[in-house]
């Protein structure tokens, strides 16, 4: 983003460069006197941010467990509710569903009533869902289940947009990018257990009775374990510090966020084509991860009957080979700065990956799955944050909130296409077909990275904000959006 602001001041004059200042820098700056008042506004650091910042991760893991934890034995799940592999798999993609309408509502709410009743509105829907579920294990009462994981999925959308908000509202500027990579972790983790759990704790018995037991005790380790979280977020749970950790946050706290406007953004962000080149070919690449993670024990489970735990370790190899990729590819944008080139490299390896894997599931070696889901997960999640920090490349000076969530709702939108059609394919003609049909999408996204131009978009958005604009959505967005996506991308994914 230095770059580009560089790049402005040379190109447009001064006055372009100073209207989209680096919140970054206004925080580095929290010692200088204020130019207005002669004398810079108190803030302090406070040790409860960091309770604060291990809190939400806490419940941000609780959440993701449960994204996968009924797909991963999703054999075991059709045969006690006696329902359709499909209609499992909705309980995985209802939280990609519910993601699409309600993330720029609850972006707004979260702008208007802030960190604190967001929590606690996450934290409810999110306990509510776990003992809602402990009601559902009785093979007649699938739809009870699917209720409850409703609300799961709803919390999620209350979950995801907060990493970067709360670690611009309690933390100073050297600490941002940590305690969004906190934040980010917690919802790896859980996807990481969500594989590794429940195959453990649910074995595949015959017995109806015994396997309504073991479902009974998952759900009931996940309702304490979310209860429990609820009632710390209660206790401890605060909305923002009493003293701001940063210039940028004293100077935030008294601007109107009215002045900003979401919907002009957004057709702003719509108009722009290589942002939108990005927004299809983005979803094109992590709709094919959610669909080979809500699929991924029925996948398995064709060509090594019996391997439920270990289909859940293959997915735990995915998330982990993942956080890795997700860490390189950031260190490396930092390093370089090439944001098109790595982007399409890594989109082109996240195909042959793709491929290696399809051609390799039926060898008959686990040994080779675990390997060939290791390097697919390595390239296919660690695009995630190239994603995002190319979109705010692309997009620059609009909020980084704005564009990831566009992003998001691409690869929602397209994961449950996906889910959907492969699912199809792979009852109709195997796995291998399947897993072809998502090669096919991941060469037209590769085609679609190579065909984004990167010749100044940020000059074109630039002209249609004023100059005021530019500085109160400076200001607004460094306390009331995720201004700290930026930091965020470069540790993991869209959080799911």
């Amino acid at each position: 983003m230095g770059d580009r602001r560089a790049q402005d001041a040379k190109e447009n004059g001064p006055h372009l460069a100073l209207t989209a200042p680096n919140p970054a820098e206004q925080v580095e700056c929290s010692s200088i006197p204020n130019g207005d008042s002669g004398s810079a506004l108190t803030t302090s650091l406070y040790k409860k941010r960091w309770a604060i910042v291990f809190l939400f991760s806490s419940y941000s893991l609780s959440n993701a467990y449960q994204w996968i934890q009924y797909g991963i034995i999703s054999n075991i799940i059709v045969k006690f509710y006696t329902v359709e592999a499909f209609a499992v798999d909705w309980l995985s993609m209802i939280y990609m569903l519910t993601y699409i309408p309600f993330i720029f509502p609850v972006t707004w709410l979260l702008d208007k009533k802030g960190l604190r009743v967001t929590a606690l509105v996450a934290n409810a829907l999110n306990c509510a869902g776990t003992w809602i579920k402990v009601a559902s294990a009785k093979p007649e009462l699938f739809w009870v289940t699917m209720v409850g994981q409703l609300l799961s999925s709803l919390a999620q959308v209350f979950i995801l947009g907060m990493p970067a908000r709360l670690a611009s509202v309690w933390f100073g500027a050297d600490e941002v990018s940590t305690a969004c990579s906190i934040g980010v972790f917690g919802n790896q983790m859980g996807i990481a257990i969500g594989f590794l759990v429940p195959p453990i704790l649910v074995p595949n018995v015959d017995d109806m009775t015994e396997l309504a037991y073991h479902i009974r005790i998952m759900f009931y380790i996940s309702a304490g374990v979310a209860t429990f979280i609820f009632v710390l977020v209660i206790i401890v749970f605060q909305e923002r510090p009493e003293l701001p950790p940063t210039q940028a946050q004293a100077q935030a706290r008294s601007i109107q966020p009215d002045e900003y406007s979401y919907m002009a953004s957004i057709f702003r962000l719509l108009r722009n084509k290589p942002f939108m080149l990005l927004v299809v070919s983005y979803g094109l690449n992590v709709g094919c991860f959610y669909a080979i993670s809500t699929l991924l024990n029925r996948m398995i489970i064709e060509h090594y009957p019996g391997e439920e735990v270990n289909a859940g370790r293959i997915g735990l190899t995915i998330v982990i080979a993942g956080m890795a990729g997700s860490l390189i590819c950031g260190i490396w944008l930092d390093k370089t700065k090439t944001y098109k080139q790595t982007t399409l490299v890594v989109y082109v390896l996240s195909l042959v990956g793709m491929l290696v894997y399809a051609f390799t599931l039926n060898l008959g070696h686990l040994w080779v799955v675990f390997v060939t889901a290791g390097v697919l997960g390595f390239f296919m999640t660690g695009y995630l944050p190239l994603g995002f920090e190319f979109a705010v490349e692309l997009t620059y000076p609009e909020s980084e909130g704005t564009s990831s969530g566009l992003l998001n709702c691409s690869a929602q939108i397209f994961g449950i296409i996906f889910t959907i059609s492969q699912g199809k394919i792979i009852d109709k003609w195997g796995t291998l077909a399947g897993n072809i049909f998502l090669c096919i999408f991941l060469l037209i996204g590769t085609v679609m990275t190579g065909k984004i131009l990167t010749s100044a978009p940020h000059v074109f958005l630039s002209v249609n904000l004023t100059a005021s604009e530019h500085l109160n959505k400076s200001l607004f967005f460094s306390v009331n959006t995720s201004v700290t996506v930026w930091d965020v991308s470069k540790q993991s994914h869209e959080y799911h």
